[in-house]
């Protein structure tokens, strides 16, 4: 009878757990058929970028889009989402107007953006070429810029490009990030102080905004045939973003206008511009928010998985690949997890938090101000205590590398989450899904995250053309977004998020050298 006992609860078992295994390989196929078969990430992107880009921090642009995207999530079925608000941003800005043309020597359009934070202005004046090398040459500028375009940049070299722009990753280089060893740590440095340089440069914009010229003119160090890469305004002191602060009219040209007019100066022809560029500040109060909704958990609801995603973006562009695409797989696959709930009958075992960053292309901000709100106490780059919510987070995945699929995961130096990765992505080798690197890569919000001693993670992506054409340039539009590496994408993310929930225990950390509070 001992035996027969032993033998049917060894079938039990047996049984359980190739009902876990077929479950485990049920959601996966699930998840595969609502993010590849049945996507929306190429409808949420249009909607992200064609009707609500763009996306300035600050602006009303994301004031709206922020709106929808909580609207969005909550007809998902997602819960609590809202607005969660993060201080002292300051003021946000609106470009309302602009347009530019030379009238002499002769008429033609120039293709040109305002920096963001710019003053407005409008009127024609000729334009100047402000030559220096010394605090002596500042002299020679005083009282002629008024009323003037002022160019700022020397001319840059334009070479025809027989390589193209756009590339996916190939087996050697593939094998380089793999057989990364572990990162080196290293202390965030601060400025480079009092340096000759940097003394000039600031006595300059001093002159600059002492004198008011009509608008001060640059051209990208990369960039051509018409792809204008555009940023913020630039100061002698502050911040652009300051309340009341004056900033100089600045704009940026397109490399080949902007050389047409540096040559025709340097045969001594005279040129003259026209500008009409209309813009206001917004958001006075200087505070924002992230977007931040919850699939809730069961028997583990108090531990959290997050992904996110900035939903910022610069203003000549409509924000697609940076990070339209990132944010719009995001919520697709809050959809694709909320489909695979309703499908197959299972929850996930702890909460699921996806969260749309704002205020990352100044800085991390949303971010960085979310991780010191809920998870450690922050001061700048740095985490000084621990809060206890910290041991909750699981992990966080964040998506900001452009249109390109998924080739695998950078593991931010956290050796232990290998194995685990490595089986996750099994499922995905047919879609090219294999690679596993212990490197950091940074600039992006997964290192908020990061600092706080949380799992965070950014995955390996395709560049395609985002560093050659669209990061931060006036190309960054839907057209440039490609729908097959997205679908791939947001079901490979889907997947992770839904085995790091499943658990019996959170992923692994690395040790990090602080106390909690």
């Amino acid at each position: 009878m001992k035996k027969q006992i032993l033998l049917l609860l060894a079938l039990a078992l047996s049984f359980t757990i190739y009902a876990q295994e077929t479950k485990s390989n049920d959601v996966s196929d699930v998840i595969k058929k609502h993010g590849i078969e049945n996507s929306k990430v190429m409808d949420i992107a249009s909607w992200m970028t064609d009707v609500y880009g763009q996306r300035l921090t600050g602006s009303t642009g994301l004031a709206k889009a922020k709106e929808w995207a909580k609207n969005e999530l909550t007809k998902m079925g997602l819960q609590n989402a809202r607005l969660e608000e993060w201080d002292d941003f300051g003021r946000g800005w609106d470009m309302t107007h602009f347009e530019m043309h030379a009238e002499a020597p002769t008429y033609w359009p120039i293709i040109a953006y305002p920096k963001a934070w710019s003053s407005a202005s409008k009127g024609s004046g000729q334009v100047i070429y402000l030559d220096v090398k010394s605090m002596s040459d500042l002299e020679k500028y005083k009282g002629k810029l008024k009323g003037k375009f002022v160019l700022i940049d020397s001319i840059r070299p334009v070479e025809e490009a027989f390589e193209p722009t756009a590339k996916r990753h190939d087996s050697e280089s593939l094998l380089e990030l793999a057989n990364a060893t572990l990162p080196i740590p290293s202390e965030r440095r601060g400025g480079g102080g009092n340096s000759a340089a940097a003394d000039l440069r600031k006595a300059t914009w001093e002159l600059l905004e002492a004198e008011k010229p009509l608008g001060v003119l640059d051209r990208s160090y990369k960039g051509d045939l018409g792809t204008v890469f555009v940023s913020g305004a630039r100061t002698a002191e502050g911040s652009a973003r300051d309340k009341d602060k004056y900033v100089v009219p600045q704009m940026t040209l397109a490399i080949e206008h902007y050389n047409r007019i540096f040559r025709m100066l340097d045969k001594g022809v005279p040129v003259t511009l026209n500008v009409d560029s209309q813009s206001q500040y917004t958001n006075p109060g200087g505070n924002e928010h992230n977007v931040i909704a919850e699939i809730p958990g069961t028997d583990l609801k108090d531990e959290v998985v997050m992904f996110g995603a900035h939903y910022d973006s610069w203003h000549a562009g409509t924000g697609a690949t940076d990070n339209g695409s990132g944010s719009s797989v995001m919520m697709e696959a809050a959809r694709i997890l909320m489909e695979t709930i309703k499908e197959t009958g299972i929850k996930p075992r702890r909460t699921l938090r996806i969260a749309l960053w704002t205020g990352e292309e100044q800085g991390l901000y949303g971010s960085r101000k979310y991780v010191g709100e809920h998870y450690a106490n922050v001061e700048g780059f740095s985490v000084t205590t621990l809060k206890e919510a910290q041991k909750n987070v699981s992990a966080y995945y964040n998506m900001d590398n452009g249109t390109g699929k998924i080739r695998g995961v950078y593991l931010q130096g956290n050796e232990a989450v290998s194995p685990i990765f490595r089986e996750w992505l099994q499922p995905f080798h047919e879609m090219d899904a294999a690679t596993l690197s212990l490197s950091n890569t940074g600039g992006t919000d997964h290192l908020a995250f990061d600092m706080a001693g949380i799992p965070g993670f950014q995955f390996i992506q395709e560049p395609i053309s985002y560093s050659t054409k669209t990061h931060h340039s006036n190309m960054d539009n839907y057209d440039h977004l490609v729908a097959d590496d997205l679908k791939q994408a947001a079901t490979i993310i889907a997947y992770f998020i839904w085995q790091t929930s499943q658990r019996d225990e959170k992923l692994p950390r690395k040790e990090i050298d602080k106390k909690y509070d």
